[in-house]
Order: C-alpha cells, then structure tokens, then sequence
C-alpha cells in the first residue's frame, strides 16, 4: 500500500432502538447499507422481532430487550437511532445524549416544542449531534419539486404550494399510532404531517402564520385522521398541505403554482415498498427509479410536458450522518429544523381547535 495512503477509518457503531416499522423497513437496512456504518445493536422487547433481526441481519446481530442494557455499554458504540413510540422520544434522546451519544430520532423529534428545544440546547451544550429522521426529503417527487424550484422553471415566484399525504383505510386499524391519548402522539398530524410540513419549511422557509382544521372521521377512532393545514410563509408563498385516511379518490402528491407554470404530481415515491418488500440499496445500482408513465408534468393549459422524475435517495440521509460524525459537518437534518417543524404542528393542533388562524411561537 502507498505511504500516503490512510486506512479507512472502522466503521461508526450503531445502537438501534426498535424494530417496528420504523426500525426494521426503514432505519436498520439503510443503517445496514451505508458504508460508514455498522449495525452493532438492535434493542426491541419482542422475542418475535429479535427473532426477525436475526434472520434479516444474521444470527450474531447482538440484540437487547431494554435500553438500560444499552445505555449500559454506551463506550463500546459511536451512534444511537430512536425508532420507539413517540411517547418516548424525548426520554430515549436525553439519556443517550447524557451517555455521552450523538443521537437520530425518527420524526417527531419530541412530544412538544418545548422538550425538542431542551434536546437541542443540550447536544449543543455536550457537542454532540442530534438529527430528526425527516426521510421524505429525499423522496423522488420531493426531490424533482426542489430541483425545479432551483432552475426557475415555475417562473420568477411560486404562489401556492399543494402537498398531500392521502390513504383509503376507512377502517381503523389500531395500534399506538391511532390511539387518542395524548401522551402517545398519534394521528395523522404528528405523523405524516411532521413529513408535509417539514418539506413545505425546507422549500420556502419558515411559517408566520398557520390555519389548521383536523377530524376524527372513522367509526371508532381516536385520533385524527382527517387534517388540513395552511402556512403562510414569510416570503409570501402558501402552502396546503392534507393528511387523511378517508380519501376514496386520492388528489395529487404535489401540485406547485408558479407565476408562469405549474408542476403536478400523482403517486408515491417507490423506496417505502421497495424497503417492505425487501429490497435494498447497493453501491453502482440505481435507487427509487420511477418508470416513465409515473412523470408528472409542467406548464400551463396551453402545453405540458412530462418531466422526468429524479430517483429516491433515501440512502443520502445516513451518508449525510456518516459526514456530520466523522468531519463535524451539520448533519442532514438539524435539531433547530426539527424544533420549527413541531412548533408548526403545535400551532396547527391549536389553530384546528380554536378555529382561528396562529401567529405567534412559530420560529
């Protein structure tokens, strides 16, 4: 080997909390794919997904049935991932950062503003980094609205931006995500729409004023699963975002208003299905590619034309996170964006029951 040359350095070892959806489609094998990154731990209180994490990621996968026993052996890892209930994000990130752990913390960052700030303030007191899981930046449609925005193509200024989350489930199915206790954090606002706002933020900055309206629509549902949100944005744009499980006809995923064309969007971004059915990333293999009938297109009423749609990426949120560690670079997703996102959410859920519009503790 040349003298010049240096060893790559080992990989980052990374303790993984959870092996629900969260943990097993989506955290586990892009963690698992990333070079960079080990999957050193997975902690999950079920034999039947301890049994899972060993037929996925090999018999010798080291697996754990509390956090205690991780925290325990916080020396011996350089990351933790919190894929767990919302409900207890906020206590899983503290006691990782107090173990000395820079921390990714699936979306929501925390239950409220006010815990997510006191995150924040204290990987910044301890120099340690802290990331939300806001996935659905590098979603493909998400991706080529970004891009189009960049190259102007919508004209010199966007006028109302139109994103949905939208599902046919007229029948609940259960489960923490859909429980009506507060503590849980569930329905579709802290949910998908963590995603929606995050995405409508990222593109046009923060929010000075929200307008929400949220349902509980199903028989025997607790939580909401019927919401629409409007932002106001400080450079003027508005963006209309929806979440429901009760869309029969679902509407566009994106429809973008600019002043000399539009942009529209139907269908979803591949790499969530891809992940369940078992598929994974691989060095020189192209990733969440859309097959041409799924373009959307851009124009007016006069003319449109298709625009070719740019593959997934979820792959880049850990890459991202692999650079933030090793070179000190801000990591893909900042624990300030992450606050501003809950506080929207916030404003929303006081905006939807107090019908009025919010203003105010939105930055």
């Amino acid at each position: 080997m040349d003298r010049t040359e240096e060893a790559a350095p080992p990989p980052l070892r990374v303790g993984l909390i959870g092996y629900g959806l969260a943990g097993s489609v989506f955290h586990a094998p892009l963690i698992a794919s990333t070079e960079g990154l080990t999957l050193d731990t997975v902690v999950t209180a079920h034999p039947e997904r301890r049994a899972q994490v060993h037929a996925e990621h090999g018999s010798s996968m080291r697996t754990l049935a509390t956090t205690d026993e991780l925290f325990a052996r916080a020396h011996a890892l350089d990351l933790v991932v919190i894929a767990s209930p919302n409900r207890t994000h906020y206590t899983l990130a503290r006691q990782a950062l107090e173990a000395g752990l820079p921390v990714v913390v699936d979306k929501p960052l925390a239950r409220t503003s006010a815990e997510a700030q006191q995150l924040a303030s204290l990987a910044a007191e301890r120099n340690l980094m802290l990331s939300t899981f806001h996935n659905r930046r590098w979603d493909n449609d998400f991706r080529t609205v970004r891009a189009l925005l960049a190259d102007g193509a919508l004209g010199s200024e966007v006028r109302r931006f139109e994103s949905r989350y939208e599902r046919w489930r007229p029948e609940p199915k259960g489960g923490w995500r859909e429980s009506g206790d507060p503590a849980e954090v569930g329905g579709l606002l802290y949910d998908l729409g963590s995603h929606l706002v995050d995405q409508a933020l990222t593109l046009f900055g923060p929010a000075i004023a929200v307008y929400a309206e949220s349902d509980v629509r199903r028989p025997g549902a607790e939580a909401d699963d019927d919401t629409f949100i409007a932002l106001t944005h400080a450079d003027g744009v508005r963006s209309h975002l929806w979440v429901s499980a009760v869309t029969a006809q679902l509407g566009p995923r994106f429809r973008v208003l600019g002043s000399e064309a539009a942009y529209v969007k139907d269908g979803l971004d591949p790499q969530e299905a891809a992940l369940r059915e078992g598929a994974r990333p691989a060095p020189g293999q192209r990733w969440g590619v859309e097959p041409e009938s799924a373009w959307g297109t851009l124009g007016d009423l006069e003319a449109r034309r298709p625009v070719p749609t740019l593959d997934g990426d979820y792959p880049a949120y850990y890459a991202g996170i692999v650079t933030a560690l090793r070179e000190g670079a801000p990591p893909p997703v900042t624990a300030h964006e992450a606050v501003a996102t809950i506080r929207v959410l916030e404003a929303a859920r006081t905006s939807a029951r107090e019908a009025r519009v919010i203003t105010t503790n939105l930055a």
